[in-house]
């Protein structure tokens, strides 16, 4: 590991970020263009947050499921105009077993065709609904400016696929994904404050009636979304032919929804919680809550060692995600280095001199603080302080978030404002794409989101053109 200074935030975030993700073991880039390794200690990172989102999901009726990659490009030209917006993005194999293909085969880049088109099977009456199905798998979408877990060729995600019989079904089971799973996790296992709205008709999914959205503000000043969840209508299940026998004996299509979040959330723990050293994890979401330095000499080797293992051994009993860093050949500074560059929130330093004194020094992450804590107490200590950090860590990206929401007054103000990726602007909007186009083009921002929490008053105007106001509206330019 170098021991090169990482780059400052401040003078160069993207170098930064991508230094991080290499040094502190997260990924990198793969032999393919576009894709990448996630390495063990991103995958640790990925697992907490995929066990988290599917313990909501099935908490919330649905089941898992798995359909295959590759899908006939017949049924994937079924969707037509719902999904023209991935044409570009669709990657086709067209020779297998040292033949042309018949027919080529699209690598899914997401699966309603395929799903779709066994969903005619699955339904007959009313009686078999709601279809309440998810699938954790991985995607292809033909990225031409890839940046490593934020946007590649292939990564991992779930897919949430339902199909309900009224329209306020499906309506509900968007926002109930909204709210009960994806910002239960985002908020409150990766300490990540986020916006909850709708998207402009621009934004919204291809196909989708409405698509609902999580946007956090990274400390660079850029928007990620974060999860999306799509009110589908009847679209797809009309493309494909899919009816079900109704209550009143005539054939209807059913409603539609669909629902995803990806490894980009690894990359949004990153550039929302990181520092100049490196990440700072919130506990909930660490691969290691505690790393646990033994101070070792010559004469105390086997007694620290031994002493260290057994409170590791405490620790894990009560629940706490414990590394022992007993490497040989490393000293203690080196270890000190890399960890707080991994982001591990707390650290342990046991020495002979502490087993004497039965007592430890605990270091966190978050603060950098470092206070003395007796070995006795130590499990429960650890336990108050790692729910203490990790209230702290959504707070302080909370706090960072409010100073960086800007409410313009002025369509110049707004504009010079998002030239900078200074942060969000909420203004009041009229509803028209020409005047959404013309801030992209003037500032390379978005819409957002529209806050499901805030409506424009009757008084208020659109920032960009004086008409009046149908919206609030969050710009922001994004990654």
């Amino acid at each position: 590991m170098s021991a090169a200074p990482l780059p400052l935030q401040s003078q160069d975030f993207p170098a930064w970020y991508g230094q991080v993700v290499r040094r502190a073991d997260l990924a990198e880039n793969s032999v393919v263009r576009g894709a990448m390794v996630i390495k063990p200690y991103g995958y640790a990172i990925w697992e907490a947050i995929q066990r988290e989102l599917d313990a909501r999901i099935k908490a919330t009726g649905h089941e898992n499921f798995y359909f295959p990659l590759l899908v006939p490009a017949s049924v994937l030209a079924q969707e037509g105009e719902l999904i023209e917006g991935f044409a570009p993005e669709v990657a086709m194999v067209t020779e297998a077993g040292g033949k042309k293909l018949d027919e080529p085969l699209a690598v899914r880049p997401t699966s309603e065709a395929a799903i779709w088109a066994a969903y005619d099977r699955w339904m007959e009456s009313y009686r078999d609904l709601p279809l309440l199905y998810n699938q954790w798998a991985n995607v292809v979408r033909w990225e031409l400016r890839p940046r490593i877990l934020l946007r590649t060729s292939e990564f991992l995600w779930q897919e949430g696929h339902t199909a309900h019989e009224t329209e306020d079904e499906a309506v509900a089971e968007v926002l109930t994904i909204l709210h009960e799973v994806y910002a239960d996790v985002v908020e409150n296992v990766l300490a990540i404050p986020v916006l909850r709205g709708r998207k402009s008709a621009s934004e919204r999914f291809p196909g989708a009636v409405d698509t609902y959205a999580l946007e956090a503000l990274m400390r660079d000043g850029k928007a990620l979304q974060a999860a999306t969840s799509h009110y589908l209508g009847q679209g797809f299940p009309r493309a494909f032919g899919v009816t079900f026998t109704g209550r009143d004996g005539r054939p209807q299509h059913p409603y539609a929804t669909s629902w995803g979040a990806t490894t980009r959330l690894v990359g949004g723990v990153v550039m929302v919680h990181g520092d100049d050293a490196g990440l700072r994890l919130p506990p909930a979401v660490a691969p290691y809550q505690v790393v646990i330095v033994p101070i070792v000499r010559d004469d105390d080797r086997a007694e620290v060692l031994a002493a260290s293992a057994a409170v590791a051994a405490e620790l894990r009993s009560a629940g706490i995600r414990v590394r022992l860093d007993d490497r040989d050949g490393h000293r203690p500074g080196f270890k000190f280095h890399e960890w707080e560059l991994k982001g591990a929130p707390c650290r342990v330093e046991i020495g002979a001199r502490d087993l004497a004194a039965g007592a430890v020094t605990v270091a966190r992450r978050d603060t950098g603080t470092r206070t003395t804590v007796s070995l006795a107490a130590l499990a429960g200590e650890l336990e108050r302080l790692l729910a203490d950090i990790q209230r702290a860590m959504f707070a302080a990206a909370l706090a960072g978030r409010v100073r960086r929401t800007a409410r313009p007054e002025t369509y110049d103000e707004m504009i010079a404002y998002l030239r900078e990726a200074a942060g969000f602007a909420r203004a009041a909007w009229c509803g028209d794409a020409a005047c959404e186009a013309r801030v992209k083009h003037e500032s390379s921002a978005t819409i957002r989101v529209l806050p499901l929490d805030e409506r424009p008053a009757a008084s208020d105007r659109c920032v960009c053109c004086g008409a009046a106001a149908r919206s609030v509206a969050v710009w922001a330019q994004a990654y």
